[in-house]
């Protein structure tokens, strides 16, 4: 996924959600200035996004280096792609 599917305004709404939920959950209080907090909630988001779209492309490749090509889209495409995009999530410490 690439960060430019989430356009600035969208990330923008999403941080000022995720603020607003932090905020009403009384769980605590923010210890910083809320414009900071924003722009620390979008730049995670534009990390994550990033990560995920590296991760992508590091499943896809190896799918296409198997020696038998495997048509994307297909049943045994996907499957794959889920359990190798699984197992990147494990060795990665990410999932």
């Amino acid at each position: 996924m690439d960060s430019a599917l989430l356009s600035d305004e969208k990330q923008t709404h999403l941080a000022h959600v995720l603020v607003k939920a932090l905020r009403n959950c009384g769980l605590g209080t923010l210890a910083s200035d809320s414009t900071l907090v924003l722009k620390e909630i979008k730049r995670v988001i534009a990390e994550q996004l990033q990560e995920e779209t590296t991760l992508d492309q590091y499943v896809r490749n190896r799918l296409r280096s198997y020696s038998r090509p495997i048509p994307e889209g297909s049943q045994e495409w996907d499957v794959l792609y889920q359990k190798t995009y699984a197992e990147e999530l494990r060795k990665r410490n990410l999932g």
